[in-house]
């Protein structure tokens, strides 16, 4: 279901080029915008009428354009009214529901978060329809809903599985609409994440650009000439056969030396509880490495040697402008950089460029917010076919 946030109308192509060309990168002067889409001064007034009547943009201040984008003389740039809209986005985990405010430019202006005691869907949909109510006596004009689920999602409403919560085939857009009112979009949590830094975060501007999470499992995004590539194999466990180390270890989940069984945190601490007989957390693991404990070290370094190999992999093949690496995982660069960096090097050609590599210990509100983002895509801009 794709329903549009109210009081915006429908926008052809050439304006909906207009409008993310302003949300993404403005303000901006007119001069500018024609500039960067290739269109006649003509083409572009024709374009940003409906755009400035219907309140989607507005003409900003003429200081509000930085030095560096203003050409020849001063004209009135357009701009987004930031705070006009608010977005709730939801990230859902095994046992929480994630929940962020966002305005029109993906910032996070308010936080909740709610155990979630039951994984039956419409016990779910009622702690969405909980928060989404507290969101709103502080936000009444809230536009709409985005969800991030770790799973496979169709048409941005059906959650066809959902293995951490025992899902298939629950119509959750549906299920949420009816109890709030406001549209919904759901979404691989992967995918949701991507979208937000590719137009608002790391990749804002880029033209190739990547992403890997590491966390609870491995999620892989990539985004070319501005847009997310999607995949079948969204939201189905990527990485269980991605072999990183053919003599690697063998754990419950991927195949022996797969990214997986390696870089997970699941399987790290399985490693370690094999091994040593304690069940400890991933922070005590990597603090334990850090201190220099021979086991916590020896599977530490293997993970980041692992991580290295698998990202001299994308920036072979995607030949990306910009890696990032995120998600809760990410701890281990911290730890155990430099294996990662002699592994990237012992995976690249010599003469190659050196890989653009970012970190970025995200919090389950960085998904959260990716939701809320894909929203904004879709309610108010209705782009990227589902």
């Amino acid at each position: 279901m794709t329903t549009r946030a109210a009081s915006w109308l429908p926008l052809s192509p050439g304006e909906r080029a207009v409008a993310i060309e302003v949300l993404v990168h403005g303000p901006l002067s007119r001069a500018e915008i024609a500039r960067r889409l290739n269109l006649s001064a003509g083409s572009l007034t024709r374009l940003t009428k409906p755009l400035l009547e219907s309140g989607l943009l507005i003409e900003a201040a003429e200081d509000a354009v930085p030095p560096e984008v203003r050409q020849g003389r001063p004209s009135q740039p357009l701009d987004v009214v930031v705070g006009s809209r608010s977005f709730a986005g939801f990230k859902i985990t095994e046992g929480m529901v994630y929940g962020v405010v966002t305005t029109l430019r993906g910032e996070i202006v308010a936080r909740c978060d709610r155990p979630l005691t039951t994984h039956d869907p419409h016990g779910a949909a009622e702690v969405l329809r909980e928060m989404t109510d507290e969101f709103a006596q502080a936000f009444p004009g809230l536009a709409g809903i985005g969800i991030g689920v770790g799973g496979c999602v169709q048409g941005r409403s059906l959650v066809a599985e959902s293995v951490f919560l025992g899902w298939e085939d629950i119509p959750l857009a549906e299920l949420v609409e009816e109890r709030t009112g406001l549209p919904v979009v759901v979404e691989n949590d992967v995918a949701a994440l991507v979208e937000a830094e590719a137009w608002f975060g790391a990749g804002r501007g880029l033209d190739r650009f990547a992403v890997l999470t590491i966390g609870a499992g491995l999620g892989y995004g990539l985004v070319l000439g501005g847009t997310r590539v999607p995949s079948p194999e969204d939201g189905r466990g990527v990485g269980r056969r991605w072999i990183v180390n053919p003599n690697g270890p063998l754990t419950p989940d991927g195949d022996r030396g797969s990214a997986v069984s390696l870089l997970t945190i699941p399987s790290i601490r399985y490693q370690i509880r094999a091994a040593t007989g304690h069940d400890l957390a991933y922070e005590e693991i990597l603090a334990r490495a850090a201190a220099g404990d021979p086991m916590a070290a020896r599977v530490i370094d293997e993970a980041a040697r692992a991580l290295g190999t698998l990202v001299a992999q994308i920036a072979n093949f995607a030949m990306p402008e910009k890696i990032l690496l995120a998600g809760e995982g990410v701890g281990l660069v911290d730890v155990a950089g430099a294996a990662v960096r002699e592994a990237v090097l012992a995976g690249r050609h010599p003469l190659a460029a050196p890989v653009n590599l970012e970190t970025k210990v995200s919090d389950f509100h960085d998904w959260a917010r990716g939701a809320a983002v894909l929203a904004i895509q879709v309610l108010v801009l209705e782009t990227r076919e589902a």
